[in-house]
């Protein structure tokens, strides 16, 4: 097995540790699109364990963050230096984040400059919002929150979309579908978050506004799909989309989160449409 091959199925396996919405659409879509979309959602997976992290303290991260932006700006990423850059916190951080360097080197060369872009500008401003102690006043706010850690996959996928057969998307668009997945995860990590003295709701509001916010996100994805005419894609789209919807409908009943069997009949029930 060559090196590239190697790195491509251990890349596989790091997706099915790491993401519990998009492994699933990752899988199925065809080999292209698989490694490209897999290869760019490690990248993001692995700044966001960095903004996460319960045992770095905040200055850290900043300087991790940016530091991590301005390497990724370069024309070549700069493995070793990266390398360099998180030696101290090695021990601290998960392999994803480790790995970035394997992650960025599998990503087809014609659009890894595009990935690398959207990833620089997540951790840009995921720093900013570690300095502002994730505190969000106004939807204002918390539109920018959610634009930097989810909006900005919904841009990054309309230019992978564009590279790969032509695909024309609305960036807008996309980037509500972003903040509709966010803000689900965010309705159901809500007491979670509060343990670790985090409140994402804006001054005012309570639980029932951020269903109404995820709602009309949500909305937004539907309208993004309809541009979407390449089946493989679509079903990519489609799944993450109907497993919020779902999540989100189940939240509203009193459950905390889908049954195990609701998640397979929601995505069958997608891929035999």
């Amino acid at each position: 097995m060559s090196n590239q091959s190697k790195l491509q199925k251990e890349a596989m396996h790091m997706l099915k540790l790491t993401s519990r919405t998009f492994y699933i659409p990752i899988k199925l879509l065809n080999p292209t699109l698989r490694l490209t979309v897999g290869s760019a959602y490690l990248c993001m997976r692995a700044i966001d364990e960095i903004e996460d992290h319960e045992q770095l303290d905040a200055e850290s991260k900043q300087q991790l963050l940016r530091s991590v932006s301005d390497l990724l700006k370069n024309q070549q990423f700069d493995a070793i230096a990266y390398y360099e850059l998180i030696k101290p916190y090695q021990s601290l951080l998960p392999e994803v984040t480790v790995r970035l360097g394997d992650w960025i080197s599998i990503c087809p060369e014609e659009i890894v400059d595009k990935v690398k872009e959207s990833t620089a500008v997540m951790a840009q401003g995921m720093a900013d919002w570690v300095e502002k102690d994730w505190v969000v006043k106004t939807e204002e706010e918390l539109d920018d929150y959610t634009y930097y850690v989810a909006g900005l996959v919904g841009v990054m996928l309309s230019d992978i979309w564009k590279w790969y057969d032509g695909t024309e998307t609305d960036r807008e668009l996309a980037i509500g579908y972003g903040r509709g997945l966010q803000a689900v995860n965010m309705l159901r990590n809500q007491e979670e978050d509060a343990d670790r003295g985090v409140n994402f709701i804006p001054d005012g509001w309570n639980r029932n506004d951020l269903f109404s916010y995820a709602e009309k996100n949500l909305n937004s994805a539907d309208e993004y799909i309809k541009d979407i005419n390449t089946r493989n894609i679509l079903l990519f789209c489609k799944i993450p989309l109907a497993l919020a919807k779902r999540t989100l409908k189940a939240m509203k009943s009193g459950k905390e989160k889908m049954s195990r069997n609701e998640v397979e009949e929601t995505v069958d029930g997608i891929i035999n449409e």
